[in-house]
């Protein structure tokens, strides 16, 4: 039976699912614009250059989808979220506004020197410009992330009056929760950016277009995610030991463990019960769940059967969401380090890799989704863990009609929202950097760059007919 609450939840998850992905993506393209034009000054390579150009016009583009996406989520607050606003404004309101404060005054104020100002700023002073942009959309995750990090474990507070009241910012600002969950997203960001530009390089290389730039968005892209993955995946261990210290029902669901056990094993893969209360098709390591969860061998476990049935979080879509994003984690640390290998080694990546390369690009996407999915859902049922129910954050006079019309809206406009800036960013991406402009040398006979740079044009229009 639709409901209220399940409409407005299903809506807030769309909407923040589709938001994410632009953050997200162009968090990690604005420190790659950073490395861009540092590599520029140092070096004076114009094919740097080039690449800045080009990446800077996919920035803009998805820069622009997040903004959009996002001020729907803080308007689905006062409509379908009201008793959360009122209760958690006192806390929650000034840590948004300190985004804006902050993130949004750099990007914004910035954003325009690099669109507009490159003929106008000195080069330092517009590669202080990027940094300041990539400062920004740091910053921005960073607020958010603190906000999020105190519905997930809330601290520094008291109930006065039914309301939240901040009594120590020091403690909601540094919660060693932010500091293991921030770096995370960040980490997560920068490897979407890394993918996305190796998958880019990828496949330039495979239809022998802008091989130059190809290099180099192939080298670094591969380079980078070489060396954060296994710092991203150390991180990702921390995230679950809080996990395990402040919220062991969501441990639990994402372990697929429904009974105590000492040792405990750590479940690989099962179809969850949540009516049986058991695991079918269960594939385990026996003691591997308590090493994992405290590093020794004989540490007890909690099951979810240890909880009331209506404080337990759904558990197939934890479980699922976190092996799912486990699994992207593996698979684009051997990409990375393979491509990084056969470039170091041949200084060329075989054509099989190549492929495997560019159809590894939405892995970086789906692996922050169910990331996200395990955080959220798990939580459940609590908006704010442990304090607030979601069920009582609802709006009181919220209707199924109201809550039916807003979210059919919101999908139909976020749906077009979407594929016109994908297929946007899908042409820019098909047309590449912009072709070196060349001239005839003195004697009027083409020089070998000439040549090149023909082949290049050549090669671009070919592969536009063909791919």
């Amino acid at each position: 039976m639709l409901t209220a609450l399940f409409l407005s939840r299903l809506q807030f998850a769309f909407t923040v699912s589709f938001h994410i992905i632009f953050p997200s993506f162009t968090i990690g393209l604005a420190a790659w614009l950073c490395v861009l034009e540092a590599r520029h000054l140092v070096t004076g390579n114009p094919v740097y250059r080039r690449l800045f150009d080009f990446w800077l016009r996919i920035f803009a583009i998805a820069f622009g989808l997040g903004v959009v996406s996002g001020i729907v989520l803080a308007f689905e607050f006062g409509t379908n979220w009201s008793v959360l606003s009122k209760m958690s404004g006192p806390i929650q309101g000034p840590l948004l506004s300190y985004e804006s404060f902050t993130a949004f005054a750099l990007e914004a104020s910035f954003f325009g020197v690099l669109m507009f100002g490159r003929a106008k700023a000195s080069p330092k002073f517009y590669f202080f410009a990027t940094l300041m942009v990539a400062l920004g959309t740091t910053l921005s995750a960073f607020w958010i992330m603190v906000n999020n990090s105190w519905m997930q474990v809330p601290v520094g507070y008291r109930i006065a009056n039914g309301v939240f009241e901040p009594t120590d910012w020091g403690a909601i600002i540094f919660s060693p929760v932010v500091w293991v969950r921030f770096p995370h997203v960040l980490l997560a960001s920068y490897l979407t950016g890394a993918f996305c530009v190796a998958a880019t390089g990828a496949w330039y290389t495979l239809r022998h277009i802008h091989r130059d730039e190809a290099k180099v968005m192939l080298r670094m892209g591969l380079l980078f995610a070489a060396i954060l993955l296994p710092v991203q995946m150390f991180l990702g261990h921390l995230n679950g030991d809080y996990v395990h210290r402040h919220q062991p029902a969501k441990f639990a669901a994402i372990e697929g463990r429904w009974h105590n056990e000492k040792p405990a094993a750590e479940v690989l893969f099962a179809i969850p019960d949540e009516e049986a209360e058991m695991n079918h098709l269960e594939l385990s390591v026996p003691v591997l769940g308590s090493i994992i969860a405290t590093m020794t061998t004989d540490s007890e476990e909690v099951g979810l059967t240890s909880f009331a049935k209506a404080d337990r979080p759904p558990v197939v879509i934890p479980f699922f969401a976190f092996r799912l994003m486990v699994a992207c984690g593996f698979w684009m640390l051997a990409i990375a380090v393979f491509g990084s290998m056969a470039l170091w080694r041949h200084h060329a990546i075989p054509r099989w890799l190549l492929r495997l390369t560019f159809w590894t690009f939405p892995l970086p996407f789906i692996a922050t989704l169910t990331g996200w999915f395990t955080a959220e859902v798990g939580r459940q049922p609590w908006v704010v863990y442990g304090v607030l129910r979601t069920s009582e954050a609802l709006s009181p006079s919220l209707g199924v009609g109201e809550a039916v019309t807003t979210l059919v809206v919101f999908v139909a406009i976020y749906l077009a929202i979407f594929l016109a800036g994908t297929y946007y960013i899908y042409r820019l991406l098909r047309r590449g950097p912009a072709v070196p402009a060349v001239t005839l040398p003195p004697d009027g006979n083409p020089s070998r760059p000439l040549a090149l740079a023909g082949d290049a044009v050549a090669s671009t229009i070919g592969g536009r007919d063909h791919g």
